[in-house]
């Protein structure tokens, strides 16, 4: 990849960095989400494209800046929430990556894919999304699922099933989560 890859790398992170939540570890949440974004990239896509890598690690460029609460309450509300989140975490990332030295049509098309424009006709975007899918559920569903009733959950992942692809789902299927919540995932997938 070569230097801009590895400047923008370091402006991303620095970003990252400024979350003021923190992992048990003691590093800033959004920096460790971003390192764990990375690393499924890698087991499901290791020849994956420098804007593939860059789009994967600039999820949730300053995220903690736009919070749920002030989006109305309902899935109405939680899909504006996330389209504001989108279009933020997509303009910050094309701030970051113009000042490491990438082109309009290269910060256009990472850009997208933070967006997962063209989701199911866009590989690419596709594996954003089914990245994102796993980086949940192998390190945040235990903790969403003890904020939330079983139909619930079953609902919400059967919704995330069907965006995700095979090899995303199959990957998903491997993980090593404990009975309970495996026992959610199949009833999700069955329904």
């Amino acid at each position: 990849m070569g230097g801009r890859f590895e400047a923008a790398l370091a402006r991303i992170d620095a970003v990252h960095g400024e979350d003021p939540a923190r992992e048990p570890s003691g590093e800033p949440k959004e920096l460790a989400y971003a390192r764990r974004m990375s690393a499924w990239l890698e087991r499901l896509a290791p020849g994956a494209s420098e804007a593939l890598k860059l789009a994967v690690r600039c999820q949730h460029l300053r995220r903690w800046a736009i919070r749920r609460d002030r989006f109305p309450a309902g899935a109405a509300g939680y899909r504006q929430w996330r389209a504001a989140e989108a279009a933020a975490h997509a303009q910050l990332a094309g701030e970051l990556l113009s000042g490491a030295g990438y082109d309009a049509q290269a910060t256009g098309r990472i850009q997208a894919l933070i967006k997962k424009e063209n989701l199911k006709r866009d590989p690419e975007a596709q594996a954003v999304e089914d990245v994102s899918c796993l980086v949940f559920l192998e390190n945040y569903f235990a903790d969403f699922a003890r904020k939330h009733d079983e139909p619930t959950l079953v609902r919400i992942l059967a919704k995330t099933w069907t965006k995700m692809s095979a090899q995303g789902r199959e990957a998903a299927l491997g993980l090593d989560l404990p009975a309970p919540l495996r026992a959610i995932i199949e009833k999700a997938v069955a329904k």
